[in-house]
């Protein structure tokens, strides 16, 4: 399974499934969704937290959550 949190900087995926139960709200509202497009910007110097690019949207996350977040790379 490959997950967010293996994307390499640069490197594209799109969601494919998630449990709503390990994912918080904001990502959903903020398009963390399965069939978005999702890019690694840049990671932090211990590569937690993640900054990444859902569908134009800016935002970073715990490599935690990340890891729960099911992708297809492109």
């Amino acid at each position: 399974m490959v997950t967010i949190a293996h994307l390499k900087k640069g490197q594209r995926g799109i969601i494919k499934e998630f449990s709503v139960d390990t994912v918080p709200l904001k990502l959903l509202e903020m398009g963390c969704l399965p069939g978005n497009m999702v890019a690694l910007v840049q990671m932090a110097p211990f590569q937690d937290p993640l900054y990444l690019d859902i569908n134009g949207s800016h935002l970073a996350i715990r490599k935690e959550t990340a890891l729960q977040i099911e992708i297809e790379l492109i």
